[in-house]
């Protein structure tokens, strides 16, 4: 399938902390977009920040991502669509609150392109390592060959008595099984390809609306108790999973539609293994006032079994990633302009 240069982009979920960075790296790149939000003043607040942009940048209302069609207008008329729209929590005592919008989302915005995105010529799901890894005990490098068949395994079983990871795990990888399986049993009727990316957990300068700083992001949240020293020092030092800066992220959606080879793939887009404990270490030289220490160094040497293998993405899409160093100080940078 040919890849999209130029024209309008569809991208769900447009005034969350991804969406935003993929709607403004669109723009960035000549790209027109239209965003869906949930309500008005969302939608005008994206306006406001995309005022450079003057007339490439417009949004449509979608307040339920479930309700059936929910997704028809919005698909009309443009070249490609970035699915974003999923929540991202761990507070969910019944999965399907998060299961429920993540795979009838996904269904839900590849049926209404069929039915009217006669344009559309790439559609790029957000997924998430949630949807790869497993758990381990020695050290393991996760590829885009991997699945989870833990979580959904385990919230089929024990519904609300799942674990909260394990029920935001299977959300993600249902709904990535889901947007597969659709293309495979909708060939005949396709006229476009899917691109699934696999993000970690995403942090970075916020640009989207944040009223509150209990309102962050997931990933910011856990970052910013850290550096206001809310983590006792053994849970500094905690191999915690794996991040990617949110700028990345974002440069991977554009380059998904641009990229002629990245048609029907799956990418990892993981940059480095962490610790709380790396993230002030990294932020240890960045010059920001009232950084806590922790335990300098204490996490360099624990051992870190789970990683991922993103060398497709860099190879196929030619992504780069910011250092750990340059992501801690643009974040911490981001918080602090807000006063939080």
């Amino acid at each position: 399938m040919p890849a999209v240069a130029a024209g309008k982009v569809l991208v769900s979920g447009t005034s969350g902390f991804l969406g935003a960075w993929v709607a403004r790296t669109l723009l960035e790149k000549g790209f027109s977009v239209r965003g869906t939000v949930r309500s008005d003043p969302k939608g005008e607040y994206l306006k406001k920040l995309f005022a450079s942009h003057e007339g490439n940048f417009e949004y449509v209302i979608v307040k339920d991502i479930e309700a059936d069609g929910a997704f028809d207008e919005a698909v009309k008329g443009v070249v490609a669509v970035e699915h974003t729209a999923s929540p991202f929590h761990f507070n969910a005592e019944d999965p399907q609150a998060l299961i429920g919008p993540a795979v009838n989302g996904t269904v839900g915005i590849l049926k209404s392109i069929v039915k009217y995105g006669s344009e559309v010529k790439r559609v790029v799901v957000t997924s998430s390592i949630a949807s790869i890894i497993v758990p381990v005990t020695k050290h393991t490098v996760f590829t885009e060959k991997d699945w989870n068949t833990v979580a959904p395994k385990e919230v089929e079983e024990k519904g609300k008595g799942a674990s909260a990871g394990h029920k935001y795990q299977a959300s993600k990888t249902l709904a990535e099984q889901a947007a597969w399986k659709f293309v495979e049993e909708n060939k005949g009727k396709i006229s476009w390809d899917l691109v699934t990316l696999c993000p970690p957990f995403i942090f970075g300068p916020i640009i989207h609306e944040v009223p509150s700083f209990e309102s962050l992001n997931t990933s910011t949240l856990e970052l910013y108790k850290t550096i206001k020293g809310q983590r006792a020092n053994e849970d500094l030092v905690k191999p915690i999973s794996s991040f990617a800066d949110v700028r990345d992220v974002a440069s991977a959606h554009v380059l998904a539609i641009t990229t002629p080879e990245a048609g029907g793939q799956r990418f990892l887009t993981s940059s480095h293994t962490y610790t709380w404990q790396d993230w002030l270490d990294a932020l240890a030289d960045s010059g920001l006032p009232d950084i806590p220490k922790g335990v300098p160094g204490g996490g360099k040497d624990v051992p870190r079994n789970t990683n991922f293998d993103s060398s497709l993405a860099k190879q196929v899409l030619g992504l780069k990633f910011h250092s750990i160093a340059e992501t801690a100080k643009d974040t911490v940078v981001s918080i602090r302009e807000r006063g939080w």
